[in-house]
């Protein structure tokens, strides 16, 4: 028996097994995940390895080499990347696609733990990574309040930070940008130089004075005592009060030398929001949570923080939720579109309600159970999965219409029974629709082969189209038959009339397709007398259609509005911290007056990040805006308006504007936000500097260039204090002594925890006004020697000035500067 016979001999039963395919599929719809884009792991491991102290160059020449050398040896390996930056170095290692990355990860490590005695003994050891998209921020808040900065990081650390934590489905949030506190001892040099201290013998007494050292136990009674000698700072006078020396029998306080400030640790970074000094949370969510769910659950938490915590304001900056659910919805709106044109069609062609309700209803169920195949296939709702079903909306009609048209003419033209012309016609067309389906399926095959990104993203699409083909032919074979024989009665299958408004206008669509198809027959029998006219006008449009195809242009992942506006601004390398950020305001306040209500939220950032260590003098503008559908320009119109008012604004500083126009999906699929990208690749680090004024001369003369930005920097100011070793050995004293004096006077030097409210806090001592003191009054401080005499630092050290480079880039073992290009429009 065939299952059209079989559907319609047994309809109750045909009814059941399509509700309970509707229950399954609406149950599984109820619990598949909704992303952007399918899950994408790239094949690509960090390799990280600190080397504390040292240059770019050394860190370069002493562990990114080597690193890089050893990886090599790694089977897979398609690219490598490296920076070396003042005390650390990172490599990035990309594999061939296919490579399983636990293994190649294990791989690597071990084969760096062979190797481990090429690298300097003091390096920390290399640590090696995973890179998952899934680490990204779902949502970022921006934290601003009018609270003193290290009152605020402890509120948000203590009593706001673990309730996003522990929303369901949040995996971790980060703080960025807090103000940590900090003890700081602020020597004052000409005191240390009239009391001829010596800066060894003050970081002796306090880390002397700043004990906690259990003393052993005593035996009372029945019980064993624990002794201990508490002897840690219990305030900031017990750490005034300390004594460092004794001058002339009288004792030397560390208050009579030094200021002692309960402040926050050096910042090197500085965060707005909003236009008033803040934080920001980034929240990340677990793997197999749902993202806009998460987010949604997060975006209630900010409002109940708002509410219970009136002194500070939480706003989302980044949030991926929104974007997703945006998209998905326009996606999800073709797709009910698609298949409300396609009933109307239906039923304009057909002119029959009844039939026409046939195949209405076989649209949704076999959308309803190719959800259920979606969530067995293990796959989530995204852009992917739901564009092929936006395709197979239109595909899912031919076969039910092939079957209802067969039924229709054996019901009008032969007279048969319901049952019988339901089964005889889906019978005499079964083959033909298997074979029609089985032609579409197949054009999808290649792309399950398809390597990289683009098989990841389109082999869902490609199976998506297949179940939703596969249910559309079931359905047709099936329940199409099995309503045709229950729906259609004779009259209708003769005539085709409906009676009323109905019947007016489908007999209006019916002589409206009479005289198209006339006048089509008319072409068609023109055409056929003129084969020869035919067959030019058909090679004349295929040879246009071949020239017109080099002026299509072509990008990985089409634009979108993104709802975002990226202001960037770079002054020259080596400029203080705070001359960014009053050059970064001037930025803000134009941009805020050019926004205005189509501004949702804006994160302005100052400073270098971990990222990128060579961003010291570069403020960036972050803004999110309200929906396309809520304002008059888009993204990139409102970015290229930012880029004429803010032209010459800015003195010294370079700005760049961007729209994000498909950036947020690159992040998500390359790990990055880069769209064309211009590599030089070298040896020598000046000829690479020659190159990259030579290539930003040619791309400045291009049009339809808006902006770029080159990795490449012309070096940080130094001065560099070199060590005179046999100086040094005459006086008793080591490199390392001179290192720390050096180390303690401009850095600062640890010397032990202030422990308040079961938190601790580092005391750090260095100079007063230490990034403003000058080279001679440096070097005019003492060291003492193992004889006890006090040594001034000019003695041992020779200054001279310079620069050098705060990062050094490499690909495939190579040096390179990478050029990023923004382009208009």
């Amino acid at each position: 028996m065939s299952l059209p016979s079989f559907s319609v001999r047994r309809p109750i039963f045909a009814t059941m097994v399509t509700l309970i395919v509707v229950v399954v599929g609406v149950v599984s719809l109820s619990r598949l995940r909704i992303d952007l884009l399918p899950e994408v792991e790239l094949p690509t491991l960090t390799v990280r390895t600190g080397y504390e102290g040292a240059s770019p160059e050394v860190v370069e020449r002493l562990v990114t080499q080597i690193v890089e050398e050893i990886i090599a040896t790694v089977p897979g390996v398609k690219e490598m990347t490296s920076m070396s930056a003042e005390g650390t170095s990172n490599v990035r290692v990309t594999f061939v696609w296919g490579t399983d990355l636990d293994l190649a990860a294990q791989d690597v490590q071990s084969r760096l733990e062979d190797e481990i005695s090429e690298l300097p003994e003091e390096v920390v050891r290399p640590r090696v990574s995973k890179f998952d998209i899934a680490s990204f921020p779902v949502v970022v808040v921006g934290i601003s309040s009018p609270l003193d900065p290290v009152e605020l990081t402890e509120l948000i650390n203590d009593q706001v930070r673990y309730r996003f934590a522990r929303v369901p489905g949040v995996a971790q949030a980060d703080l960025w940008g807090g103000y940590e506190r900090e003890v700081r001892i602020e020597l004052d040099p000409s005191r240390l130089r009239a009391l001829s201290l010596p800066l060894d013998e003050v970081l002796d007494a306090i880390r002397d004075a700043n004990l906690d050292l259990p003393t052993g136990s005593v035996d009372q009674g029945r019980y064993e005592v624990t002794l201990r000698a508490p002897a840690e700072f219990r305030n900031l006078d017990e750490i005034r009060q300390t004594v460092v020396a004794v001058r002339n029998g009288a004792p030397v306080t560390i208050q009579q030398v030094a200021q002692v400030k309960d402040t926050y640790e050096r910042l090197t970074r500085i965060v707005r929001v909003n236009g008033t000094k803040g934080l920001q949370i980034g929240i990340r969510k677990q793997a197999d949570a749902n993202t806009v769910e998460v987010a949604k659950n997060i975006l209630a938490e900010i409002d109940a923080v708002n509410a219970d915590f009136p002194q500070i304001k939480v706003v989302p900056v980044v949030n991926q939720g929104g974007f997703i659910e945006r998209s998905i919805h326009n996606v999800a709106r073709s797709v009910l579109y698609g298949g409300g044109l396609a009933v109307l069609v239906l039923l304009l062609f057909l002119g029959n309600l009844r039939g026409t309700l046939v195949v209405a209803i076989s649209i949704p169920i076999s959308i309803v159970a190719t959800f259920a195949l979606i969530y067995g296939g293990g796959f989530t709702i995204n852009l992917m999965t739901l564009g092929g079903l936006a395709l197979g909306v239109g595909m899912m009609v031919d076969s039910s219409i092939v079957v209802l048209e067969n039924v229709f003419r054996r019901r009008s033209e032969e007279g048969e029974s319901a049952e019988d012309a339901a089964v005889g016609g889906a019978n005499e067309v079964a083959g033909a629709i298997v074979a029609s389906t089985l032609t579409t399926l197949v054009i999808f095959l290649p792309l399950v082969f398809v390597r990289g990104v683009s098989g990841l993203l389109f082999k869902e699409l490609a199976y998506v189209i297949v179940f939703s083909l596969l249910c559309s032919l079931v359905v047709a074979l099936s329940l199409v038959p099995m309503l045709s024989s229950k729906l259609l009665r004779l009259s209708e299958a003769s005539s085709g009339a409906e009676p009323g408004l109905v019947g007016r206008v489908l007999a209006w669509a019916g002589g409206a397709f009479g005289r198209f198809t006339g006048l089509y027959q008319s072409v068609l029998r023109a055409a056929l007398r003129d084969r020869a006219a035919t067959l030019g006008v058909g090679l004349s449009a295929l040879a246009a259609s071949a020239l017109l195809a080099p002026l299509i242009g072509t990008e990985f992942l089409p634009p979108s509005d993104e709802g975002e506006i990226r202001v960037s601004g770079e002054l020259e390398v080596g400029t203080r911290l705070d001359i960014v950020d009053r050059q970064t305001r001037k930025i803000e306040e134009i941009v805020y007056e050019e926004l205005g209500d189509d501004l949702v939220a804006a994160v302005a950032r100052v400073g270098a990040s971990g990222r990128r260590p060579d961003g010291g003098a570069t403020g960036e503008l972050r803004m999110s805006l309200v929906p396309a559908t809520q304002r008059s320009r888009s993204n990139v119109e409102i970015a290229k308006d930012l880029r004429q008012r803010l032209e010459g604004q800015v003195a010294g500083m370079k700005v760049r504007t961007r729209a994000p126009q498909g950036q947020f999906l690159l992040e998500r699929v390359l790990g990055g936000d880069q769209g064309m990208v211009v590599e030089i690749r070298g040896f020598e680090l000046d000829v690479l500097a020659a190159l990259n004024e030579q290539v930003e001369q040619i791309l400045s003369e291009i049009e339809g260039v808006a902006d770029f930005t080159s990795s490449h920097r012309e070096g940080i100011p130094q001065q560099m204090l070199h060590i005179d070793r046999n100086k040094a050995a005459d006086m008793g004293l080591t490199v390392r002594d001179a290192a720390s004096a050096l180390e303690t006077t401009m850095a600062g030097t640890r010397v032990g925890e202030y422990r308040v409210g079961g938190n601790s806090y580092r005391i750090l001592v260095q100079l007063e006004d230490a990034q403003r003191t000058e080279i001679d009054e440096l070097l005019d401080l003492t060291l003492s020697t193992p004889s006890g005499e006090d040594v001034a630092l000019r003695n041992v050290l020779e200054p001279a000035s310079g620069r050098g480079p705060i990062l050094i880039e490499r690909k495939d073992q190579q040096r390179y500067i990478q050029i990023e290009v923004n382009t208009a429009g």
